[in-house]
């Protein structure tokens, strides 16, 4: 039983360092690293049983003491990684940065759980007799505040608005308000119709600002896997004083790249969700995976991005992350990337682990100094006036359509 235990521990460790070879064990993967104090505790006390007594005794201490290594990898390097973060972040975005700040990571929070508000659902567009809703997180704080538009992930065929909602509480409490849309879906609606709906809700946004008390000259757009590719390649497409930047969480930026090179078909048939999403095979669309790559519509003109990667990734290579970092530094678009060593797809599912911890903290630096003081003589373009390739556009709410 003994040996039975220490050898399902030290295999769970090992996707603390290499990338996850089947869906199943990236789903153990997200567990085993970001709630990895839990298997800390259990490999100590397995080494402590190990140690005292028993048959196979070298073998289980062994086994117990590499278990502990692995999992407590990821609090190392968060440690390491938070130490140095806040002012890798101050030389890039700017803003003050005391060297004497506690630590980015802390332990302790490990322990914790983020508190859940409350979010209206609201409908901002309708097609084919169904509405497009989003849910907005008011700010806990009085008055007009910063817009944080949040894009689900799901392989641009899955997924809603309420996937991993912890941040959107988290934001809403720092003193922003957060949308989460909704938007049409793959197969049955194809790029750039996810786009066209992010551009309606933006709009809608922009014509009830007052009412949900949002700043329109302080847009920015965050998004998950698929959402992040979308809230790129609007941000980069749109380029109007409105959106001041994206953040990727490890989002596809070059879809060409992921065609010829795929995800382990044991995890993801990634090669069948871009061409469901984009119309067909490369081969045959090629400028759909040319016009919906980030790579390929970044210009000097672009917002400033934050780039969060995690080297494990079993759905999306952090080479992707690695081709737009340096293509936005070819443009001299101000950039971070925070790469993650022990990190997954989906690293951010709490925001107390060691991923989460950093990316939170990551996040809110960079939407607080890519924000600017509101200015009431800005004139802000239409978000609905940039041209998209055509396709079935929803009809808005409280307006008179686009």
């Amino acid at each position: 039983m003994r040996l039975i235990i220490n050898i399902i521990l030290f295999l769970g460790s090992l996707l603390c360092i290499f990338v996850a070879p089947t869906f199943h064990l990236w789903i153990a993967s997200i567990v085993v690293s970001e709630f990895c104090w839990i298997f800390v505790l259990t490999s100590m006390l397995m080494l402590l049983w190990s140690v005292y007594g028993g048959k196979l005794r070298k073998l289980n201490t062994t086994l117990s003491l590499f278990s502990l290594v692995f999992f407590a990898l990821p609090i190392a390097m968060a440690l390491r990684i938070g130490n140095k973060l806040p002012a890798e972040l101050a030389t890039t975005f700017g803003g003050n940065y005391d060297p004497g700040t506690e630590n980015v990571f802390h332990f302790t929070r490990m322990f914790s759980s983020t508190p859940m508000m409350k979010y209206k659902r609201i409908p901002y567009a309708k097609t084919d007799g169904e509405e497009l809703t989003l849910d907005y997180y008011q700010s806990t704080i009085h008055g007009t505040h910063p817009c944080v538009v949040v894009v689900h992930g799901g392989s641009w065929c899955g997924g809603n608005s309420q996937q991993l909602p912890e941040l959107n509480s988290e934001l809403a409490r720092h003193g922003f308000q957060v949308v989460s849309v909704n938007y049409r879906l793959a197969p049955k609606y194809t790029s750039p119709a996810p786009i066209e709906d992010i551009v309606t809700a933006l709009d809608y946004l922009k014509k009830h600002s007052a009412e949900l008390k949002i700043d329109t000259n302080n847009f920015i757009l965050l998004g998950r896997s698929a959402g992040a590719q979308l809230a790129m390649v609007t941000a980069y497409t749109l380029q109007v004083p409105g959106i001041r930047g994206v953040v990727n969480f490890y989002g596809p930026t070059d879809m060409v790249f992921g065609y010829e090179t795929p995800a382990n078909p044991y995890v993801m048939d990634s090669r069948k969700v871009l061409e469901d999403f984009l119309g067909g095979p490369y081969h045959k669309v090629p400028q759909n995976y040319v016009s919906s790559s980030p790579v390929a519509v970044v210009s000097r003109k672009s917002v400033p991005t934050l780039i969060i990667h995690g080297e494990n990734d079993a759905l999306v290579s952090i080479e992707h992350g690695q081709r737009l970092q340096q293509k936005l530094a070819a443009n001299r678009i101000p950039h971070y990337m925070l790469s993650l060593p022990w990190a997954t797809h989906g690293c951010d599912y709490t925001l107390n682990g060691p991923s989460g911890q950093l990316t939170t903290y990551a996040v809110e630096y960079f939407i607080k100094q890519v924000v600017k003081p509101v200015d009431n003589n800005l004139h802000i373009t239409r978000f609905s006036d940039v041209k998209f390739r055509k396709s079935s556009k929803p009809e808005a709410f409280g307006s008179s359509g686009n």
